[in-house]
Parts: structure tokens; C-alpha cells; sequence
């Protein structure tokens, strides 16, 4: 886990049923329990943050434990919050018998395909801006690999989108001035809006590109099904420049697990382990043993945070 203790932004994903969110929650407490101020943030809609830790979470700080709050960002809040702001920002920006109108069509945009995202993502981005300042680590529970893909290009995609609306406004800005014939650029707050939101994307790029500020981890279980989806992403997050330097390996039977049933599981399990130092050789590999129990308390939280840190190699 050593190259994770250099990022302040860490992004936890992989397949569902894996323990992603255990192990989102464990690394948080790893770092608290060695004094960081830790916020820990889940963007999967099935939230599990709250039930890990036996405490309320929702889309406010919420206290854990010293050194460590959650967030569980709600979707439905956050659209709320998000149509609100594209409200405030066309305030004078059209004709008041307009507005009744407009905001008709954005209530029926805010229902549409992608909306639940952008809100999402635009959360995510005031968390990287803002919270960085007053937290030294920031782990990132997130949706299941496709949803977490989709999610950390959206600053990419984003950009361009942004870029191509400027482009079209300063055109018409460009010809507006023309007609004027008087020489002067035309006021125009639209394009200071979206000059804005360019400034903002660039900034959360900056930082999830930066591999001295943020780390991204997946986890997967010894099963074929999730190396192989754990392959698929790797490699599609490197095509946008995002790579993934440590892999949590969870859900290996321990050496004390015994009888016959469990011998023949553990011989399969060494073949998939075997494929996973095979085809993972750029990565860390961190091995979680299978625990006895559920880890549904604070102390089995702790043991499992314990062996993150003591990062045993798979």
C-alpha cells in the first residue's frame, strides 16, 4: 500500500460482490488510524457506507471515527441541487416571460437519460476542489467497473463538449460584434458560464491525471469472471491516461482452512492467483485472506484495514 500514502485522492473500484465498498471503508480507516484526516465518499447509488460503519451516512460529512467522515452521495439530492444551479445561472440571462418556459424544459431535462450523472459528476468535482483542503486523503467508493469507467472519463468528455460550446458561442459572439460594426466584444454571460465549468473540468482533470496526486485501486476475488473484468478496465482507463498501480486481491482462503471441499477450492484458487501475478505485473497486488465471519464491525473493519497496511503480496 506504500504508493498509496503519496495520493490525496484515491478511487476504489471493481466488480459488484468483490468487498469493493469493505475495502474502500478499510483503507479510509488505515489511513485514519495513522493520523490523516480521511474523508471517505461513496458514488455507488446502492450505498453500503452507512450499513460498514453502523451509522447514518448520508450526502453531508458525517463523523466515523477520529480522523474519518463519509459521504453518501444521493442521486436524487444532488439532481435537485444541480437544476437548481442551471436555474440560478440563466437568471437575466432570458426574457422574463421566458423563464416560466425554460424552466419547464429544464424540469423535463432533469428526467432525461445522463442527467443523474452530470449531477453526480459535478458533485464529484466540488469534493476533488473543495474538501481537498481540509482533508489529506479522499477514497472514493465507486459503482460497480462499467459506472466507474463512465465516471472518471466523464472530465475528459466533458472538456471536449465544453470546448465545442465556447467555439460556437464565440462564433456567434464574433458575428454579433460584426453587425455592431463599433469594434467592441459583445458582453455575453453565457460564455462566462461555460468558461467557468472549462476552468473546473481542467482543474479535477489536472488531478485525476496526476498519478503524484491520485491513485486508483481494484479489487477482485480469485474467480475468472472478475480478473477478467479487472483486465478490461485496466486497460480501458489506460487509453485515457488513468493507471492503475495497486489491486486488492480479497477473499483468499487462508492456509488453516481445511477439509476436503476446501482443498479442492484452494487448488482451483491457486491457478486464478497464478493468473493474476501473470497478467498483473505492473500492479501491486495486496492479498485479503477470506475472514471467518462477515466483517460487520468496527474490530473486523480494523483487522482487515490492519492487513491493507501490512500489504501481504498475493
Amino acid at each position: 500500500m506504500e504508493g498509496l500514502h503519496k495520493n490525496k485522492v484515491i478511487f476504489v473500484g471493481g466488480k459488484g460482490g468483490v468487498g469493493k465498498s469493505t475495502s474502500s471503508a478499510a483503507l479510509a480507516v488505515a489511513f485514519a488510524k495513522e493520523g490523516h484526516r480521511t474523508l471517505v465518499v461513496s458514488t455507488d447509488p446502492a450505498h453500503n457506507l452507512g450499513d460498514i460503519f453502523h451509522e447514518k451516512v448520508n450526502h453531508e460529512k458525517t463523523a466515523l471515527m477520529e480522523n474519518l467522515w463519509g459521504i453518501e452521495i444521493d442521486p436524487f439530492h444532488e439532481s435537485k441541487r444541480y437544476i437548481a444551479g442551471v436555474k440560478d445561472n440563466l437568471e437575466g440571462l432570458v426574457k422574463s416571460k421566458m423563464v416560466e418556459e425554460v424552466h419547464r424544459q429544464i424540469d423535463m431535462a432533469s428526467a432525461s437519460p445522463g442527467a443523474d450523472e452530470a449531477a453526480l459528476f459535478d458533485r464529484l468535482i466540488s469534493i476533488i476542489l473543495e474538501e481537498s483542503e481540509h482533508f489529506d486523503k479522499i477514497v472514493f467508493d465507486t459503482a460497480p467497473t462499467g459506472h466507474t469507467i463512465r465516471l472518471l472519463t466523464l472530465p475528459e468528455l466533458m472538456s471536449v463538449w465544453i470546448d465545442g460550446m465556447l467555439e460556437r458561442r464565440k462564433k456567434i459572439n464574433d458575428n454579433y460584434t460584426q453587425l455592431l460594426n463599433d469594434g467592441d466584444p459583445v458582453d455575453d454571460p453565457i460564455y462566462d458560464v461555460l468558461q467557468r465549468r472549462k476552468e473546473k473540468f481542467a482543474a479535477v482533470r489536472k488531478v485525476i491525471l496526476d498519478p503524484a496526486q491520485t491513485g486508483f485501486v481494484f479489487v477482485l476475488i480469485p474467480e475468472r469472471l472478475p480478473i477478467l473484468e479487472t483486465e478490461q478496465a485496466i486497460r480501458k482507463l489506460k487509453q485515457h491516461d488513468l493507471i492503475v498501480k495497486t489491486l486488492i486481491v480479497n477473499k483468499v482462503l487462508p492456509d488453516y482452512a481445511d477439509g476436503e471441499f476446501l482443498a479442492k477450492r484452494r487448488k482451483q484458487e491457486e491457478t486464478y492467483l497464478e493468473e493474476i501475478r501473470g497478467k498483473f505485473k505492473e500492479q501491486q497486488l495486496i492479498q485479503i485472506p477470506l475472514f471467518e465471519e462477515d466483517v460487520s464491525d468496527m474490530n473486523k473493519l480494523k483487522t482487515f484495514s490492519s492487513n491493507l497496511s501490512e500489504g501481504v503480496k498475493a
